[in-house]
This record gives C-alpha cells, structure tokens and sequence, in this order.
C-alpha cells in the first residue's frame, strides 16, 4: 500500500516576511506546528520576539529578525541570520506587503513607489535571494508567494497594489521556469478578502460590508482557509507541482 503524503516539515527552517502581524504570523505559527524551525522577518521587531515567545512556549522554535524587504542589504542580512541561527534556508513564505487606496488619476507618485517596492520590488529581491542560497547549496527549497486574486481581477481605488500582485504572479511563473532543475519549487497562493490590519478599516465601513453582502457566501474568509495551500506548497509533496497560481477565494470571484 502506497504511504498517504505528508505535510510535516520536521527538520526544515522556513523565512516568513511580515510575520508581525496578519497572514505572516498565522503563517509562521502553522508552519511551526507542522514541525518547521522559523525565522520571523519584518520590521516590527517588538511583536516579533513576543511572537517567538510564543511558538517556543508550544515546543516550537523560532528567531527573530528586522527586515526591510525593499532594501537589499537587510534581506541578505535576514538570509544570513537565519543561516546563522537556524541552517540554510528551505521554505520562504514571501507574504510581507501593503496597500493604498486611490482612485488612479490622484494616486501620487510616493504611494506609488511605496506600493510596488513593498509587494513587487520586495518579493522580487526575497525570492531572489532564496533562490541563489537554494541553488548554491542544492537545497530542494520551496518558495511560496503571496500574491491575491487581484492579479487577475479589478478593483477600482487600488491600481497600485492590483499592478504588483500582478507582478507576483508572473514573476512566480518565471522563476518556477528558472529554477525547475534544481528541484526548487516556486509557486503563489492568490487569496480572496480576508480580513487583516491592511483591510479591517474597509470591512467595518457601510460600502466593506456591502461588498461582503455581495459574495456567494456572505462572508469574508478567514486566515485558516489558506492552511492547505500553505502546508501543500511548502512540503516535499509538491515536488510535482510549480509555477502554479492558486486562487483561494471562498468563491468570491468564482
């Protein structure tokens, strides 16, 4: 009889960006769970070592390191410390981003620039990185970006951030391409609203609610639905799957 795939990452050490907060910290936390040593990344150093309190008071382990992915040197320097404390790098959860509403016309140039360095620029060089590491020491690593169904959808007031989840997608795809022959596999989960710090503000105005009243379900999803996604994509049991796009969306743009 065939054994079932597994989803633990017992012995990996997994890079999660915007772990202070949001997806990045549920995420750091479930893959803790499944077994993984975590680097926690983000500028909010603060939270951080609260959050590494916690994992390592559940049996996990966990460090915490200041990052700021639109500079260069401080993501080789998260790279590096991670190295450092934990070994090489085998998973990166790329998910540390922003968003600024405006309608096109009156988006100014600097929220502009803080938009697509943040999700666009940031991811390219965190990938980037991961990437080289991976290859260098032929490590058969995992990267999972987090991108949003906004790459394929329109959302009016948001030109910028719908543009750089745009470029995630693409920029996953092509690297995929890249790197297939080193057993290195790229993939993005492409979530649906889920209510976070970055869109809590929206979801609690008449015109937030409205739109969730306009979803199949009447709901907004919730940070647990990406779970499978994130376990699928950053375990030995992908090996066969990369460049994918995955859309987890509750069915709001079903």
């Amino acid at each position: 009889m065939t054994d079932l795939p597994s989803f633990r990452l017992d012995g990996k050490v997994a890079l999660v960006t915007g772990a202070s907060s949001g997806l990045g910290l549920h995420f750091a936390k479930l893959l803790s769970k499944a077994g993984a040593s975590i680097a926690l990344a983000a500028r909010r150093t603060d939270r951080l070592r609260a959050i590494e309190k916690e994992i390592e008071a559940e049996g996990g382990k966990a460090i915490s390191i200041a990052l700021d992915v639109t500079n260069v040197r401080s993501v080789v320097d998260a790279f590096e410390a991670t190295e450092a404390a934990l070994g090489p790098v085998d998973v990166l959860i790329n998910n540390a981003g922003m968003s600024t509403e405006g309608r096109t016309t009156e988006f100014s140039e600097t929220e502009y620039d803080r938009v697509m360095d943040t999700n666009a620029k940031g991811a390219f060089l965190m990938a980037q990185q991961a990437g080289k590491r991976m290859i260098a020491g032929q490590v058969k690593g995992r990267i999972v970006n987090i991108a949003s169904v906004m790459a394929f959808e329109t959302l009016p007031g948001a030109v910028a951030y719908n543009m750089s989840k745009a470029a995630v997608a693409i920029m996953t795809r092509t690297m995929a391409r890249e790197w297939a022959r080193h057993d290195i596999a790229v993939n993005a989960i492409c979530p649906g609203f889920i209510e976070t710090e970055l869109n809590a503000e929206w979801f609690a105005t008449e015109g937030g609610r409205k739109q969730v009243m306009s979803y199949p379900r009447r709901r907004l999803g919730v940070e647990s639905d990406l779970d499978g996604a994130v376990l699928l994509f950053s375990s030995d049991t992908v090996k066969g799957i990369t460049g994918s796009l995955l859309v987890v969306d509750d069915g709001q743009y079903a």
